[in-house]
């Protein structure tokens, strides 16, 4: 289990670092238990039951077994009645597996703490350039990382989603998904994507410990990341060839209308497509045209939080 963060002071206007405020949330833990006796485990008469706390199971479905037998993955469980199963979403008949060899484990072997560093910012505001900056770093200092970058996973993973509103909001999920993973296996995760809406984000940061989610905002102003344009979106953006759909009427009913194809449609975050910064965020790191940190800098500053919380150490 990850300890609890150590609260951090909050910088003033200005500063680089800011630390998020709030209670810390309880993690959703997969929890497995017996109906019909307390401490039980297989006992005559008992049931197996598997759920994931803080999602609700929308049925419970009950296996019958004959002789007072249930094959679980192809092995009889003796004593065992009836096995509860669940459902999650779309998949039914589904049980969690706990193993003996857990998260506590996998870190003292790694000698850190497993957590996700969240890199959120404008298109061109550095996340990438951070990401292998922070990764080189901890590298240096013996630890485990892995860089989960938003191009990079939608030329695999995520290559059947577009850039629309739902589309969008699901590469999210399954990014923070994939994260959460990694960071049950004892790694420091580093998420680098423009994430541009804070409901996503969040959805992520609920996956895990509140402590062991670190989101870092690059606050970046438009034009300087315009004016670096690395992959040369902002130019096609201007030109129209990115963008959302429009009208041009001006009833009510046609503003209606322009604001439910703009939630919809694929636009380019920061031109015709809103990017929402955080609000709350652990790490801000500011940057001004022709004042920008260098990524060493910046890498340090997140390194300096880990090492603060108690993240590079069992």
């Amino acid at each position: 289990m990850l300890s609890k963060a150590l609260p951090q002071p909050c910088s003033g206007a200005g500063g680089d670092v800011h630390c998020r405020r709030g209670a810390q949330a309880a993690s959703p833990r997969s929890v497995v238990g017996v109906a019909g006796g307390a401490g039980r485990r297989g006992g005559v008469g008992g049931r197996l039951v598997a759920s994931v706390a803080g999602e609700r199971s929308e049925a419970l479905h009950t296996a019958a077994v004959a002789g007072g037998q249930h094959h679980v993955n192809g092995s009889a469980v003796a004593g065992m009645d009836k096995l509860v199963t669940s459902t999650v979403g779309k998949s039914t008949n589904i049980l969690w597996h706990d193993c003996p060899i857990g998260q506590p484990e996998r870190q003292k072997l790694l000698n850190q703490k497993g957590c996700v560093v969240w890199i959120t910012g404008l298109s061109g505001s550095g996340k990438s350039t951070l990401a292998c900056a922070l990764s080189r770093e901890l590298y240096s200092r013996g630890h485990l990382t892995y860089i989960l970058d938003g191009d990079n996973l939608r030329h695999g993973l995520n290559r059947d989603l577009s850039f629309e509103a739902k589309d969008r909001a699901e590469n999210i999920r399954r990014v923070g998904e994939v994260a959460k993973i990694f960071a049950d296996a004892g790694l420091i995760c580093i998420a680098s994507l423009i994430s541009p809406y804070r409901s996503d984000r969040s959805g992520c940061r609920n996956l895990l410990h509140n402590s062991s989610f670190i989101e870092v905002f690059l606050n970046v102003p438009l034009e300087v990341c315009e004016a670096r344009d690395p992959k040369g979106l902002y130019k096609l953006a201007r030109a129209g060839k990115i963008k959302g759909k429009r009208t041009k009427k001006s009833t009510v009913f046609a503003y209606l209308l322009q604001f439910l194809l703009w939630q919809s449609s694929a636009g380019f975050t920061g031109i015709d497509d809103p990017y929402e910064p955080p609000s709350d965020c652990e790490i801000v790191i500011h940057c001004k045209a022709g004042d920008c940190a260098t990524p060493k800098s910046m890498a340090d500053k997140v390194v300096t939080y880990l090492e603060a919380n108690g993240f590079l150490q069992e």
